[in-house]
């Protein structure tokens, strides 16, 4: 079971139009899914935000199992100024600190769609702290993917701890949910998955999931949690819908 704060980059370069709807948008149907996923692969798995971006990093909603909080948080976040990633990553770390049940691992989940300000030396000292406080982190990069891979990349090497953390790179034109779904970031640590593994096609494609047989769509059984295949599916085909508008 995992501790996990999410860090939302809302500056203003998450305005722009290429990822359907918004870089935001697209962002946020991808949080409400890995949020969705996490709270429901264990039933003490907590979930929390935090954004990056405006006057300082803030700690919208704190590590909660609490599915609606998160859902809610994310209706209220305002676009705004530069993207701190440093700052906010500090802040997250003592979020996940100050976690109630110690037992929890921790986890970090970086969404960037902006240009990383930080030269990558003060990226890889914060990172090597966070690897020495056993703090796994996956990051998210899309939109200044390409000027940001040596600093992510570096960044990664340095945190990963027997293979715990992940980048995940999406170019502009697949859906982000949908390559998410089918990154390691759903898949939880050692490819277990959080009942996605086999779910929504991976890049962007106009499939939806589920496999033949046993697989159940989003690998969730919707006699056992109707509410939240639901929510998934619905959630889904009103990316597709944007996507092909």
């Amino acid at each position: 079971m995992e501790c996990t704060v999410v860090c939302i980059d809302n500056s203003e370069y998450s305005r722009s139009g290429d990822y359907a709807p918004t870089r935001f948008q697209a962002q946020a149907d991808a949080v409400n899914l890995l949020a969705g996923a996490k709270t429901q692969a264990h039933p003490e798995a907590t979930v929390g935000v935090l954004t990056m971006s405006g006057k300082t990093p803030r700690v919208l909603v704190t590590p909660t199992p609490d599915l609606g909080k998160v859902l809610n948080c994310m209706t209220t976040i305002e676009i705004d100024g530069e993207c701190n990633i440093s700052s906010s990553v500090q802040i997250a770390q003592l979020a996940l600190k100050h976690r109630q049940n110690k037992n929890q691992r921790q986890r970090i989940v970086i969404f960037v769609c902006s240009p990383v300000t930080e030269e990558k030396d003060k990226l890889v000292k914060i990172a090597k702290k966070l690897k020495k406080n056993n703090v796994a982190v996956d990051v998210v990069s899309f939109g200044a993917e390409d000027e940001n891979q040596e600093k992510l990349d570096a960044f990664l090497e340095a945190v990963n701890s027997n293979g715990n953390s992940h980048l995940v790179t999406v170019p502009p034109g697949p859906v982000l949910s949908d390559v998410l779904i089918s990154s390691p970031i759903f898949q939880g640590e050692g490819g277990g998955g959080y009942g996605f593994a086999g779910g929504a096609g991976g890049g962007g494609g106009g499939g939806g999931g589920g496999g033949g047989g046993d697989g159940f769509e989003f690998g969730v059984d919707p006699n056992m949690d109707p509410e939240l295949a639901l929510a998934l599916r619905v959630s889904l085909e009103e990316e597709r819908d944007r996507q092909n508008r």
